[in-house]
């Protein structure tokens, strides 16, 4: 009989030692003024989804950033202009560090921050808790999608005021079981298709007290209880239609009161509701304002990919060996953004 395979490992390549949260956050600190700062943006972003404030949220940037210095330069950029919108606007600079894949392609700079198949997970987790620690010294309020992991908040959450979870994890246990734990308001995406029961039921879910495994915040694991988190919402993205209009709206909303949940909805106006044309996100922008001045309250904000330069730059399929000082400087290297000159214009004449 031949050699029967191990039974524990036969298809694991290697094992490191992840840095642990507990000494990340020592590494990379949170000032006594960041954290209020933290305090304050959420606070600001809980008071727009109860109504008691009448701005909207518009959580805008790269669809991932992948370049230290051109996250910084969007950032700045977003504190300018928030400065200028700020009477009707709450602005938040998307901080996408994960990026969850249909197949293949790269997973975001946790995960490869070098672009080139090496993996350096723990360097990709010091870099994306330093830029959001810089974003913040800005005054700039950071949102993220939390994708691949229970315990990835513990690294980075103390510089999140919103987060996001998308189309392709919105129906997971796991994903809801987190919600209900974190401490900053979240948006759950309808999934690939346009359906909506999968973000509703999360919404719903993720109230509730939980208890799962997860970890202790030294590198080791945890049994978990949460309180629940009522500060969810549901993001409407489109699918395989764009699903943004007054009409697609107010039936989400019918839904939303069926549930006995808030009727509240955030546009993105980029994925489906584009029809994956980065050049149509303004028309989704200017057809949602004039929905909220037409009298829907219950339109708390909206999402744009934002880039400092309109495009993308596509990445070959094997990243092995590749040199990302060749991308471009300012362009996406996954979905293709908005540049920073139309977004600025589209805000300010909206």
């Amino acid at each position: 009989m031949a050699e029967l395979p191990p039974v524990k490992d036969r298809r694991i390549l290697s094992r490191i030692p992840l840095v642990s949260p507990a000494q990340l956050c020592i590494d990379i600190p949170q000032t006594a003024e960041q954290e209020r700062f933290i305090q304050k943006s959420r606070y600001d972003i809980e008071e727009i989804l109860s109504g008691r404030d009448d701005r909207m949220i518009i959580v805008l940037g790269p669809c991932s950033d992948h370049d230290r210095e051109l996250s910084l330069e969007y950032a700045r950029g977003v504190k300018s202009l928030a400065d200028t919108v700020k009477d009707k606007f709450l602005l938040v600079k998307r901080t996408y560090f994960e990026k969850p894949r249909t197949i293949l392609g790269w997973k975001g700079l946790i995960n490869d921050p070098y672009i080139n198949a090496t993996y350096d997970i723990n360097f990709g987790l010091r870099l994306a808790r330093s830029i959001l620690r810089d974003i913040t010294d800005m005054g700039v309020p950071c949102a993220t999608e939390y994708v691949n992991s229970s315990i990835m908040p513990d690294f980075i959450s103390e510089f999140i005021s919103w987060a996001a979870i998308g189309a392709r994890t919105v129906e997971s246990q796991g994903h809801r079981d987190l919600v209900s734990g974190v401490s900053m308001p979240v948006g759950f995406k309808n999934d690939r298709s346009g359906n909506l029961d999968g973000a509703i039921e999360a919404v719903l879910t993720s109230r509730n007290e939980y208890t799962f495994i997860g970890g202790t915040g030294y590198g080791g694991a945890a049994i978990v209880s949460t309180k629940g988190n009522d500060c969810t919402h549901i993001v409407l993205r489109g699918g395989k239609e764009p699903n943004y209009e007054h009409t697609h709206v107010v039936a989400a909303q019918e839904l939303l009161r069926k549930a006995s949940l808030p009727e509240i909805v955030m546009i993105d106006c980029s994925h489906g509701n584009s029809r994956k044309d980065y050049k149509n996100q303004p028309i989704v922008f200017q057809d949602v304002r004039r929905q909220r001045r037409d009298g829907n309250k219950g339109i708390i904000g909206l999402m744009v990919e934002s880039n400092m330069k309109e495009g993308q730059y596509k990445l070959p399929d094997n990243l092995k060996g590749f040199d990302k000082s060749t991308v471009p400087y300012g362009i996406s290297i996954t979905d293709s953004c908005q540049g920073w000159d139309d977004t600025v214009h589209m805000i300010k004449n909206s």
